[in-house]
């Protein structure tokens, strides 16, 4: 089992920046794939960004350039840099874990978008409010 805990979520103005969190205990093993996830009432959740255990990632079209991914291997915790923040960018920010490091291939052939389905273990969120 493993549990995610997210932080770091906040109100902020458009163009801000804000930097979340995602501690993750229990069996993390050495081998995985973790990601971020953003959800809005009444629209799909949306994969934003993917981090695999040898640090290769992946990210949406609608964040590249601005949000950046990160992990800390010591503290079982990844990182969700986001830069230039706009209103679009509201939403409950959710992290994800796979234990299977090949999760990452699949996000790189398909897209980080629709990528829910690969994995198994989800944090509660975050809240991320960005006002114009």
């Amino acid at each position: 089992q493993v549990q995610l805990v997210e932080s770091g979520g906040d109100s902020v103005q458009a163009g801000g920046s804000l930097r979340l969190s995602c501690a993750g205990s229990g069996y993390i093993g050495s081998s995985y794939c973790a990601g971020w996830f953003r959800q809005v009432p009444g629209k799909e959740r949306e994969g934003v960004a993917a981090i695999d255990s040898d640090g290769t990632t992946s990210y949406g079209d609608s964040v590249k350039g601005r949000f950046t991914i990160s992990k800390d291997i010591a503290k079982n915790t990844w990182y969700l840099q986001m830069n230039s923040l706009t209103p679009e960018d509201s939403a409950m920010y959710i992290c994800a874990f796979s234990q299977d490091r090949d999760s990452m291939t699949v996000i790189q052939t398909l897209g980080v978008a629709n990528s829910g389905g690969l994995f198994g273990y989800w944090g509660q969120g975050t809240q991320v409010t960005v006002s114009s």
